[in-house]
């Protein structure tokens, strides 16, 4: 099933989801490999399974076996650093935020892809897990690659779309 077959599926009251994931299947602004890798980390993030399972089918053959494996890996470091960082940053005792992590998240520093495309794939996830201080960190990176800021825009759209349609879908089936 296709991710815009699948956005077919809800019901009228989120007829504006349905929509952009529409919006979102026929995009042509990023290239290959950022919009089915965003695709692919984002449905991966939501943890959703129906819709995990729609985007797989559809970024499969449209994504080198490196890209698929370094969202799927920016959807599962994230889902670990989101929650530590966001605690750090928003915890009244700052000493957490001094100490250190002891978490692996060596993919960070060798995704096995372009380290923009994985930083995008990155700050996709952290925004949809609202983790500021992780949004702010691969948006600095992005910047310091030339990431225009239309791009990073782009990315927090497809994170916000694909959890939106993970929640309706979830909400009703």
């Amino acid at each position: 099933m296709s991710l815009k077959a699948f956005a077919e599926a809800l019901p009228d009251f989120a007829k504006d989801i349905r929509l952009n994931a529409g919006s979102l299947a026929n995009d042509q602004t990023l290239g290959d490999q950022r919009k089915y890798g965003l695709l692919l980390a984002c449905a991966h993030g939501t943890g959703y399974r129906p819709l995990v399972e729609a985007v797989e089918a559809e970024a499969e053959g449209k994504l080198s076996p490196e890209a698929a494996n370094a969202a799927r890996s920016a959807a599962a470091v994230m889902a670990m650093n989101n929650v530590y960082y966001r605690f750090t940053h928003l915890a009244s005792n700052d000493e957490y935020s001094r100490m250190p992590a002891r978490l692996r998240m060596n993919v960070i520093g060798a995704p096995g892809i372009d380290k923009a495309d994985f930083e995008l794939f990155s700050l996709a996830v952290s925004a949809m897990n609202g983790c500021g201080m992780c949004i702010d960190a691969h948006e600095k990176v992005l910047k310091q690659h030339g990431v225009p800021a239309q791009v990073v825009q782009d990315a927090v759209r497809y994170g916000a779309v694909l959890k939106a349609v993970a929640t309706v879908h979830a909400a009703v089936n």
